[in-house]
């Protein structure tokens, strides 16, 4: 790896790259999925590349490539300059970094149980019991269970004398019960819908989300789903799970604050941005009960945006986000970071693999935790609909009007929760919803979540990301929005 990193260093200065940076990646990924009493997907694969971006006559030239020769190395490097060149001749701005200091380093992300170890045949038989649990369920007509495991093993090396090895384990799991029924159909997931849970560690998360244990539950709670009342619509107070917290820090609080989209640089999935360059220390985004931070660091805990250094060698950082409501920060890059007269980067540029450049990424955006259990919450809310699990959810391109549907409700009626609910939705304003919120439950009820395929640039990105949250109260919001008669 670092023969062939420095190679491409060496080479790109040769050309006239006045800044140069290498990222050698050895990707590892094992996807395997049951569905129905059967395995469905078992994949198994290996990807090993070097992508180079360089900065000449001004501007961005970036490349890759698969093969680690002398000549492949010199190869790419050399184009990866011809490219910046190329893009001066139509560049709006000089591109200029926001200073960081050399740093040289190894880091190695959490991992008591390496999922690469297990047998494959051990995995599938405990996601076979899993779906075999769910089908006991009278109504069950599809079981799904998935397991996810990647590994990478990273090296980064600058024209500046950065050298930074890192290699982390990623480890996701969950399962899907689905009922279907004349012409409805219902789900119910765990411990989290779209994939389940995801966070930087090894194979002791898959035992600690203990699968089979919640299979019946999730099961009944699905079939049931069909016997229950609609969701009324009209205005009510609402508690969301701490599940779905994490969705909607993810659209409404996570994407806007990335500096790319509100500069303009950036608009593919998600689109831009509403937190224009004036807003810092303006905008009173929520309540004084919200702060929220982007963290990368370890302390924050082992989420999908955990590490030790960025795709720029810039360490991971806790920058403040949300301060008792008021909105105070960005995630950056060391371009964007100049381009706006801050004096750092605040670490949060990645790529998805060695082929794709970096871009700025959602770190571990987290809403800081309050007081109390959701048990307290839900008896201090009186009257009110608790909602549960993402099912569906959408968000204008500037990250401002969304509406949210969640796998399951329960009305709460006297402080207790009641009578279950099917189809809840909810739609709103983004700093209207927060500055609605409040009430935040403590430590308690925080969980670090992980979003495994948040997408973003062009040609596309998959990364992963980390939300922490507890469940929140929001008053006053309009319900039942995707269903109104």
């Amino acid at each position: 790896m670092k023969e062939s990193a420095q190679r491409a260093l060496d080479t790109s200065a040769a050309r006239g790259a006045t800044y140069a940076d290498v990222r050698v990646i050895d990707i590892r990924q094992r996807y395997l999925s049951t569905k129905n009493g059967q395995a469905a997907q078992v994949r198994d694969s290996e990807s090993l590349g070097l992508g180079i971006r360089v900065i000449a006559d001004g501007s961005w030239g970036f490349a890759s490539t698969c093969y680690l020769d002398v000549t492949s190395v010199d190869a790419v490097a050399a184009q990866a300059v011809e490219v910046a060149r190329a893009s001066a001749l139509c560049r709006k701005r000089e591109v200029m970094l926001a200073p960081e200091g050399k740093v040289v380093d190894r880091w190695e992300g959490e991992c008591q149980i390496d999922p690469f170890s297990l047998p494959v045949s051990t995995c599938l038989d405990l996601m076979l019991r899993v779906d075999q649990e769910l089908r006991r369920v009278q109504g069950i007509t599809l079981a799904e269970a998935s397991m996810d495991f990647r590994r990478v093993d990273q090296l980064f090396v600058s024209s500046e004398g950065s050298e930074i090895r890192q290699v982390k384990t990623q480890t996701g799991a969950g399962f899907v019960a689905t009922s279907f029924s004349g012409d409805q159909i219902q789900r119910r997931s765990y411990p989290n819908s779209f994939g389940g849970q995801y966070q930087t560690r090894g194979y002791e998360l898959v035992e600690e989300l203990d699968l089979l244990k919640h299979a019946p539950r999730i099961a009944e709670e699905a079939a049931e789903l069909h016997r229950c009342d609609q969701c009324p619509e009209g205005f009510f107070d609402i508690i969301l799970g701490s599940s779905q917290v994490g969705l909607q820090i993810h659209e409404s609080i996570g994407h806007p604050i990335e500096l790319d989209r509100v500069l303009g640089d950036e608009a593919n999935y998600a689109g831009m941005s509403f937190l224009t360059l004036d807003q810092p220390g303006r905008l009173q985004y929520g309540s004084p009960a919200i702060n929220v931070v982007a963290d990368a660091t370890v302390a924050h805990g082992p989420g999908l945006g955990t590490f030790a250094y960025d795709d720029e060698g810039v360490p991971a950082q806790s920058t403040p986000i949300i301060q008792n409501g008021l909105f105070v920060g960005y995630l950056t890059s060391r371009e964007s970071a100049a381009m706006t007269g801050r004096a750092r980067s605040s670490g949060a540029m990645r790529a998805e693999a060695w082929n794709r450049i970096p871009l700025i990424r959602m770190t571990n955006v987290s809403l800081l935790p309050g007081n109390g259990t959701l048990e307290d919450l839900i008896a201090d809310t009186g009257e009110g609909i608790y909602m549960e699990t993402n099912r569906s959810w959408s968000i204008d391109d500037r990250r401002y009007n969304f509406q949210f549907g969640t796998e399951v409700g329960w009305e709460i009626r006297n402080g207790r929760k009641t009578r279950m609910l099917k189809n809840p939705s909810y739609g709103g304003i983004t700093t209207e919803f927060w500055n609605a919120c409040d009430a935040v439950c403590g430590p308690e009820d925080w969980v670090l979540w992980g979003t495994p395929n948040c997408g973003k640039g062009q040609p596309p990105q998959t990364m992963g990301t980390g939300h922490g949250a507890s469940p929140v109260r929001i008053r006053k919001i309009h319900v039942g929005v995707a269903y109104q008669q």
